[in-house]
């Protein structure tokens, strides 16, 4: 009578057994590890600056801080050759169409950061009729660098973060990228010039007002 072996899965290591193994020159890895360790170190950012923390963006590439240490000392002047945009600075709502139009026309896979204050909500300009309150409510923001406007170091602890997220993210499955999925789609309305606002003034799909819970008058 013939009896059907099931199948021994493979050992899985602990990270401390595979540090090891690597110092004495063994190095064991999967083509999904392989695949996101080359993307992480290739990040190529866009070279679009817009307010004070631009100025802390170029920093972080000179010699003192030195980006090209990450594998990012690649600023492409043109948004079809890069892969990270980095928003530095106050988005006013004249330029948010702008800023959301150059998103688009970076290839995926695409990253975005947002550098400082204004990027992340406005900063001291929120209450300004002029000024967007966070650059996440037209396109999607992977990396949040607080500060106003944030060091150089800080910039570079926000690429280590996002290296981090590269290299987490597995090729299959709802936690795939967006450019190995099809039912997400890459590109983001542009808002236009309305009346008295843009319109729309937000993306639904990626920012909605948070619902405040109110006490009962009854």
């Amino acid at each position: 009578m013939n009896e059907t072996i099931p199948a021994t899965p493979p050992p899985t290591l602990t990270p401390d057994e595979r540090d090891d193994l690597r110092r004495q020159g063994i190095l064991l890895t999967s083509l999904e590890e392989l695949y996101n360790w080359g993307r992480s170190h290739s990040v190529w950012p866009l070279n679009f600056g817009l307010a004070c923390c631009a100025i802390e963006m170029i920093a972080a590439s000179m010699a003192r801080f030195d980006i090209a240490r990450f594998g990012s000392e690649v600023f492409r002047p043109s948004p079809r050759q890069a892969d990270l945009l980095i928003v530095s600075g106050t988005v006013t709502k004249k330029m948010a169409p702008h800023v959301v139009r150059l998103w688009n026309q970076m290839p995926e896979p695409k990253y975005c950061i947002a550098m400082g204050a204004c990027a992340i909500s406005g900063g001291p300009f929120k209450q300004g009729y002029n000024v967007l309150k966070g650059i996440d409510r037209f396109i999607p923001v992977d990396i949040y660098i607080p500060g106003c406007p944030p060091r150089p170091e800080a910039l570079l602890n926000g690429l280590v973060q996002l290296q981090q997220k590269i290299r987490g993210q597995p090729l299959t499955g709802a936690d795939a990228p967006r450019h190995l999925r099809s039912d997400d789609p890459c590109d983001c309305p542009v808002p236009e010039l309305g009346a008295n606002d843009i319109e729309p003034s937000h993306t639904p799909a990626l920012w909605s007002a948070p619902a405040l819970p109110r006490p009962d008058k009854g």
